[in-house]
């Protein structure tokens, strides 16, 4: 598999496959690494486009005060325009990744092909957005080191974390990289957000997949944006957590190019 990197201004994006174009947007609590173990399977039939989201790998953060979720999902817009990916290029987001890809769909849905919404919502209830101010108050003040095991537990069950050591420890050393300033606007665009009343008007084909133990956006959440799109279908993922991609990844990996196809 031959990975690229995009030559793209002020975006550290890599590209790998060829084929119908995929995008693929991670979360909060990751960086583009998180969608390593399912890209062979997915470059063998996609040209797959992995981009770090502001504040991410080489990616510099947004030069807005306190950007919303839009400001984000633009930002993507300009990036697929900068990337000339075409029309009809399916956009997969997990958690943040999956905030953002929302709001792509809302705002620039024309723009877009089938949309894949991974363990995300149209917004958190509000008991959980103290949560994420919390989040982010305590990175800026202390720097990322401070979350780290705390993200673990939300990414991930807790059987899972016990039999997959290797794995936390690399999803922490990922999870460090980010810029503590980066994650903490986006933790508190997270918080803000609230798109329900406008999810009815999207028309992209969508798939929403859901990990029924996820602690990070719980399947409610996911169930909200199933109820809010016309005739989106809906994946459920027993046992597994935040990200689908690393604890079911052939779940993971068949669902999703089963609807691509369809």
């Amino acid at each position: 598999m031959n990975v690229t990197q995009a030559n793209v201004a002020g975006a550290d994006i890599v590209q790998a496959g060829e084929g119908p174009n995929l995008l693929l947007l991670h979360s909060l609590l990751a960086e583009r690494s998180v969608f390593d173990r399912a890209l062979p399977d997915l470059a063998g039939d996609y040209r797959v486009s992995l981009p770090n989201l502001p504040g991410y790998g080489g990616t510099p953060p947004l030069d807005i005060e306190n950007p919303s979720v839009a400001d984000y999902a633009d930002r993507i817009a300009g990036m697929m325009d900068s990337l000339d990916l075409p029309e009809d290029t399916a956009v997969l987001g997990n958690g943040a990744g999956g905030f953002m890809a929302v709001a792509l769909a809302i705002r620039h849905g024309d723009r877009i092909g089938k949309l894949i919404l991974a363990d995300t919502g149209p917004g958190f209830p509000d008991p959980a957005k103290a949560p994420l101010r919390l989040l982010a108050d305590r990175v800026e003040e202390a720097g990322m080191e401070v979350v780290l095991d705390a993200a673990m537990s939300r990414m991930f069950p807790e059987p899972y974390i016990e039999a997959n050591p290797d794995v936390i420890v690399e999803r922490k050393a990922a999870l460090a990289t980010c810029q503590p300033k980066a994650f903490a606007a986006t933790a508190r665009a997270l918080a803000n957000v609230d798109m329900a009343d406008e999810i009815g008007g999207i028309k992209n084909p969508t798939m929403v997949m859901v990990g029924l133990e996820d602690a990070t956006t719980p399947p409610a959440m996911s169930y909200a944006l199933h109820a809010g799109i016309a005739g989106a279908s809906l994946v459920e993922i027993p046992g597994c957590g935040h990200c689908p991609q690393i604890q079911a990844r052939e779940i993971f990996v068949s669902e999703l190019k089963a609807f691509l196809a369809a």
